[in-house]
């Protein structure tokens, strides 16, 4: 937890609800989300007992199982999940645009993107089990099962996958995005209770956040966001419902046990489903930050990619290779990267962070040379403006440290020496000014004006590390192993 938002917790406490730690909304939000609130069965790790789901708040489908052991009520419940979720992803996947790339050949890419809202980080992880568990099952010979059941499969492992990656929005948990623009005045973990964060950032009138967090804790008052139930309704409650579907004698007896579990379980996640849509409502007030629809034109194209390679036919890896499994780290340290200065050149809230941390810094113009010139090592006259720059912020800048301009990003400030002690530094500016012999207006600072320069950039990073050929890794990351011959068998010594 950073300093700024331990204060702010503290703010909270005092003002009796949750502190805003965002100015602007980090994360894409579409106008068609597919809310999801799976639960499942206490004990094991991927048998799904009920899930509540729809693009409507107020018409959702409730599926439930039975009983969760029984495999083929387990297979039938994942094809009537696949009835709902495939036509909804397929409607984003059928709707594309011919492009153009730079060489002249012609592609198709997806106009959007469907996106996936779960309660929290544990129904992430529960339908990444659930997909990897069934996206393998065969179609044909013994025992197949349904085509839609291993495509439900494939693309809930894509969605998990892609929620691993910084910034992305395909699949989202709800009290992450939350408790990232929000400070309650309770620990991270109990931010994780879904009931609870609301409690906090939107409690009722009359009541402060705390209480409607102790109240939202009590499971008899609002049963627990999933996937895990509570325990008491599992031994009071769920327990001999099941053992009652389980000795029912005839099939209107199941039925009527069926029914008696799937009101019991719609009293438990019809809360969390009205909680969802309350967070999302609250999250749609908040203005989307400028750098947010650039990384969701990402998802878009890792959509569109995907989607292709199901229709035609591409199979899935089971697990990644070496050489995959490390640029796909590598790619994601990259993006985190990215994403935090992206969120910090997007939100002041976020930059004060770094200010605090002495990585970045705000001040005023007190002094400006916008036509300064040097000559470069070519005896080339290069345009390069000074600064000279007041500011409180703990900073700590020594000789040739380079700074970017927040308001310019391609311009880049050099800082330079200063004899004595002063209350300001200098600086000297290159690019983004454009390529004639003067700056481009408004590209270098005017005298008095405020600026931010970060420690930082966005940028890519650099070129992608170069890995070795999968044929070429040894055999303990996947290569093969040598080739035998007797010459290579070892000569034991009697």
């Amino acid at each position: 937890m950073s300093a700024l938002t331990a204060l702010a917790r503290l703010h909270a406490v005092r003002a009796g609800r949750a502190q805003p730690i965002a100015d602007v909304r980090h994360t894409h939000l579409s106008d068609n989300p597919l809310v999801l609130v799976p639960l499942k069965l206490a004990g094991e790790a991927a048998a799904p007992l009920a899930v509540m789901v729809g693009t409507d708040p107020a018409a959702p489908t409730l599926l439930t199982v039975p009983q969760p052991r029984d495999r083929v009520l387990r297979l039938r419940f994942l094809a009537e999940l696949a009835e709902l979720v495939l036509p909804y992803l397929a409607a984003y996947a059928e709707n594309t645009e011919e492009l153009t790339t730079k060489s002249g050949e012609t592609y198709e890419r997806c106009l959007d993107a469907p996106q996936l809202w779960v309660p929290n980080s544990g129904g992430v992880g529960f339908l990444k089990l659930l997909g990897r568990s069934v996206r393998f099952h065969r179609t044909e010979g013994d025992n197949p099962v349904p085509e839609s059941i291993p495509l439900l499969g494939r693309w809930l492992t894509w969605f998990c996958d892609r929620a691993e990656h910084p910034g992305s929005s395909t699949l989202v948990p709800l009290t992450s995005v939350l408790s990232a623009h929000w400070a309650t005045g309770q620990s991270a973990l109990e931010d994780a209770n879904l009931a609870a964060l609301l409690g906090w950032i939107a409690p009722p009138p009359g009541s402060t956040g705390a209480e409607a967090a102790a109240r939202a804790e009590d499971p008899l008052s609002v049963p627990p966001a999933g996937p895990a139930t509570d325990p008491g309704f599992d031994n009071e409650e769920l327990a001999p419902l099941i053992a009652a579907y389980d000795t029912a004698e005839d099939d209107e007896a199941k039925s009527l046990a069926a029914r008696r579990i799937e009101r019991a379980l719609h009293a438990q996640v019809e809360p969390t489903w009205q909680l969802m849509w309350q967070g999302l409502a609250l999250l749609r007030e908040l203005t989307a930050g400028a750098r947010v629809d650039r990384r969701w034109n990402e998802d878009v194209g890792s959509f569109s990619y995907f989607a292709g390679s199901v229709a035609e036919g591409v199979p899935q890896a089971r697990r990644d290779s070496a050489v995959s499994a490390v640029r796909k780290l590598l790619d994601r340290e990259r993006a985190l990267e990215k994403y935090e200065a992206e969120k910090a050149f997007d939100d002041p809230r976020a930059m004060l962070e770094h200010r605090l941390a002495g990585t970045a810094f705000v001040g005023t113009v007190i002094g400006v040379d916008p036509a300064r010139v040097v000559m470069s090592e070519k005896n080339r006259p290069l345009l390069r403006p000074i600064l000279q720059v007041r500011t409180a912020d703990p900073i700590v800048a020594t000789e040739s440290d380079e700074f970017c301009n927040v308001d310019n990003p391609t311009q880049t400030a050099t800082v330079l020496p200063v004899e004595g002690d002063h209350d300001y530094i200098v600086l000297e500016l290159s690019g983004g000014m454009g390529t004639g012999k003067a700056a481009r207006p408004g590209s270098v600072p005017d005298l008095g004006a405020t600026v931010c320069f970060a420690g930082f950039k966005i940028g890519s990073g650099g070129p992608p590390a170069k890995l070795p050929a999968r044929e070429d890794t040894p055999w303990t990351h996947g290569g093969p192993p040598p080739e035998w011959t007797p010459e290579s068998e070892p000569i034991e010594e009697l």
